[in-house]
């Protein structure tokens, strides 16, 4: 995680407690879009994401002059907009909805560093990862693409660290499983 960026958030966050209200407008300023990517990246409509962000930030605003650990700020909001997202899927189809029916945004995704052979395998492996369940594709995702520690990614999907180790070996052999399949061994 970039220092600055942790220090940044926290001064910023500081002085709004301490009553410089314009250090909220460089808060969203700053974090926004990030929030509305996260959200696209879930509910795949980008109208919908900005709503999802908005509502993520109508609570982040609310719960922020109580924020005790301004440096946790990042993962902090990004659950509380991760949660919004998936809140929203739930609702518009309650009954029909499976988690594991959530595509993973094949055109963002980079999960193979700069070692990817050819633009075949980068797909097969894209392809590949959309068979894994949601939870395992936000494991990667967060990993691989936004490159968060086991310890951030467990904050930010409220779960252990234990299980997010879990979830990234179990979504890495599953891969490897899914790629010896289509003929691909490395």
């Amino acid at each position: 995680m970039n220092k600055k960026s942790i220090l940044s958030d926290k001064i910023l966050i500081e002085n709004y407690q301490k009553g410089d209200k314009k250090m909220i407008s460089l808060l969203v300023e700053k974090w926004h879009i990030p929030f509305c990517k996260l959200a696209f990246w879930i509910v795949k409509d980008a109208d919908i994401a900005k709503d999802v962000a908005q509502e993520s930030w109508t609570i982040i605003l609310k719960k922020l002059p109580t924020l005790k650990e301004s440096e946790k700020f990042k993962s902090w909001a990004i659950s509380i907009v991760n949660r919004k997202a998936i809140d929203f899927i739930r609702a518009k189809n309650r009954e029909h909805l499976k988690l594991e029916k959530l595509y993973f945004e094949s055109e963002k995704a980079a999960l193979i560093s700069e070692k990817i052979e050819d633009n075949s395998l980068h797909k097969k492996l894209l392809k590949s990862i959309e068979k894994l369940s949601t939870e395992h594709q936000m494991v990667v995702r967060l990993f691989y693409k936004e490159s968060y520690s086991l310890k951030e990614i467990s904050d930010i999907l409220k779960i252990s660290v234990g299980t997010t180790k879990s979830r990234l070996f179990h979504a890495r052999e599953r891969l490897k499983t899914i790629l010896k399949d289509i003929n691909y061994e490395r």
